[in-house]
C-alpha cells in the first residue's frame, strides 16, 4: 500500500471530517508531487461535507470560495481550502463553469479534473485513490487528460497552457490524443485573461524545461498568445555568426541562462525585433541592424499585453536593448563608463549572461575573438568598478549646492554644469575631486 507523509494539520482537518461522518481526502498537485518526491507547495483538501457543515467544524474558516463549494480553514495562522466534491455545469466562456452542484461521490469530483496526474486523492484510512490511471502516467511520464481531452480543453482552455507547462516542469511528454486536442483548441486561448496567460507561460519559462517554449510553437499556442514568436521560428539567418533561425536561437539562450523571471523573459525577447528589421546583401547575407532597439520597443509591448509588473517590464527591456553591447570590439574605459551611465552599472551582470548565452547559441565562427572581446569589457568595468569611477552625477565630489555657493543661479543651469562634469571625469577620473571641479566651473561657466 503506498504511504503519503500527510502535514500535521491537514491531517487534523481530514480526520475531523472523517470523525463527524464525512469522507475527506487530499486531493491534487500536493499528491502528485509527493509520489515524484517533490515537496508540496500546497495542499488542498476535497470532501463530500457540504461548505456549511465544514464551517460548522472548524473554529475559523473564510469563504474564499464558497460558491463553488471551497472553504479556507485556518489552522495556526495557515489557511488549507477544503472543497466540497462537485460537478461543474457548462462551461460557455471555455474557463469557468456557468454553474456547479455538489456531490457526495469522490469519483464524481476526480473526473472533472484535468489530467491524471492531478486526479489522484489520498487519505490514511482508505490510502490512495487513481482511478484515472495517474500512477502509470507518472510512472511513464505521461501528461495525460482525465477522459475525453476535447471535453477538458472545451471547458477550460488554459488547460492547454497548464499541459505544456506540465510537461516542461516534470520533464514528462504529452500524450498523444491530448497533444491532437490542445492542436484542435488552441485557438480558445483568446478567452483566457492575459494575467493567467502570463503565469501559466513565467511557470513554463521558469522550469527545468524552458525550451518547451518549441513545444507551444509546434501546437499553435504562440500563434494565439505570441505571434511574434512564431515569426521568429520563421526567420532565417543567413550569417556566418548563426546556426539556427532566429526562433531556434532564441531557445538556445533560453537554455543558458539561470531561471529567473527577468532573465528568461530577456532571453525570450533578446531578438523579438529581427524579423523587422531582417535585410539580405547581394552577397545573400542576413544582416539585422537596430534590432535591440527594436527588440525592446516590442518586449515593451508583449509584457503589457501579457499584464507583467512594470518593475520586471523596465528590467527586461533594459537588458534586451543593451544585450549586443560591445560585438564589434573597440570599447575603451572612458566609452564604458557611458555605456555603464546609460545601462545602469546593476544591470551589468545580467548584461554578461544573457551576452555569454548569446555567444553560446551562436556558430563558432569568430567564437574566440568575441570571447576575447568579451573578457576585455569584464575586466575594464573591474577597474571600474575598483577605482570607484564616477558613473553618474551622484558620484561626483561636487553638487548643486557646491554651484550655489560659488555663484551659480539656480535652475536648469545646475543640471547642465552637472552633467558636462559628469562628461569630464568619464574621460578623466582623476578629474573627479571638489577642487579641480570648481576650478571647470569658475573657467567655464562664469
Amino acid at each position: 500500500m503506498i504511504e503519503i507523509n500527510i502535514p500535521e494539520n491537514v491531517e487534523y482537518i481530514i480526520s475531523h471530517l472523517e470523525e463527524a461522518g464525512f469522507e475527506a481526502y487530499a486531493v491534487g498537485g500536493c499528491i502528485r508531487d509527493s509520489l515524484l518526491g517533490r515537496n508540496p507547495a500546497d495542499w488542498d483538501i476535497t470532501t463530500s461535507a457540504m461548505p456549511e457543515e465544514v464551517k460548522k467544524l472548524f473554529k475559523i474558516t473564510i469563504d474564499t470560495g464558497i460558491q463553488h463549494g471551497t472553504v479556507t480553514v485556518l489552522l495556526d495562522h495557515v489557511g488549507y481550502e477544503v472543497t466540497t466534491y462537485r460537478v461543474d455545469g457548462k462551461y460557455t466562456d471555455h474557463r469557468r463553469p456557468d454553474q456547479v452542484s455538489f456531490t457526495r461521490n469522490l469519483s464524481e469530483d476526480l473526473k472533472r479534473r484535468d489530467f491524471t496526474i492531478n486526479a489522484m486523492a489520498y487519505n490514511r484510512s482508505k490510502g490512495l485513490v487513481d482511478l484515472y490511471g495517474g500512477i502509470e502516467d507518472l510512472k511513464y511520464k505521461i501528461i495525460r487528460c482525465v477522459g475525453n481531452p476535447d471535453e477538458r480543453f472545451d471547458e477550460d482552455a488554459l488547460r492547454i497552457m497548464r499541459a505544456v507547462r506540465f510537461a516542461a516542469q516534470l520533464g514528462f511528454n504529452i500524450d498523444s490524443e491530448t497533444k491532437k486536442a490542445v492542436t484542435k483548441h488552441a485557438e480558445e486561448l483568446k478567452n483566457v485573461s492575459a494575467e493567467r496567460i502570463e503565469t501559466e507561460l513565467t511557470k513554463l519559462l521558469l522550469s527545468k524545461h524552458p525550451e518547451e517554449v518549441e513545444e507551444l510553437y509546434d501546437l499553435g499556442i504562440t500563434k494565439v498568445i505570441l505571434p511574434e514568436f512564431d515569426e521568429c521560428m520563421e526567420t532565417q539567418q543567413n550569417t556566418p555568426y548563426h546556426l539556427y533561425d532566429v526562433g531556434h536561437h532564441i531557445i538556445e539562450v533560453l537554455k543558458n541562462v539561470p531561471a529567473t523571471k527577468v532573465l528568461r523573459y530577456a532571453a525570450l525577447f533578446h531578438d523579438i525585433g529581427k524579423p523587422e528589421v531582417r535585410t539580405t546583401d547581394e552577397n545573400g547575407v542576413d544582416h539585422f541592424k537596430g534590432h535591440n532597439e527594436v527588440s525592446e520597443k516590442m518586449a515593451g509591448k508583449i509584457l503589457k499585453r501579457l499584464k507583467m509588473d512594470n518593475a520586471t517590464i523596465n528590467d527586461v527591456k533594459r537588458i534586451v536593448l543593451w544585450h549586443d553591447y560591445g560585438i564589434y570590439g573597440g570599447i575603451k574605459k572612458n566609452t564604458l563608463r557611458r555605456a555603464l551611465n546609460k545601462m545602469g552599472p546593476e544591470y551589468f551582470d545580467s548584461y554578461i549572461i544573457i551576452r555569454k548565452a548569446d555567444m553560446a547559441g551562436q556558430s563558432d565562427y569568430k567564437a574566440a575573438e568575441k570571447q576575447e572581446r568579451l573578457d576585455e569589457i569584464i575586466k575594464m568595468h573591474d577597474k571600474i568598478i575598483a577605482d570607484n569611477d564616477a558613473l553618474s552625477l551622484k558620484d561626483l565630489k561636487i553638487g548643486g549646492k557646491d554651484l550655489m555657493d560659488i555663484g551659480v543661479d539656480k535652475g536648469p543651469m545646475i543640471g547642465k554644469i552637472l552633467n558636462s562634469l559628469l562628461d569630464c571625469v568619464m574621460d578623466e577620473p582623476g578629474l573627479n575631486e571638489k577642487e579641480k571641479l570648481i576650478e571647470i566651473v569658475k573657467k567655464e561657466w562664469l
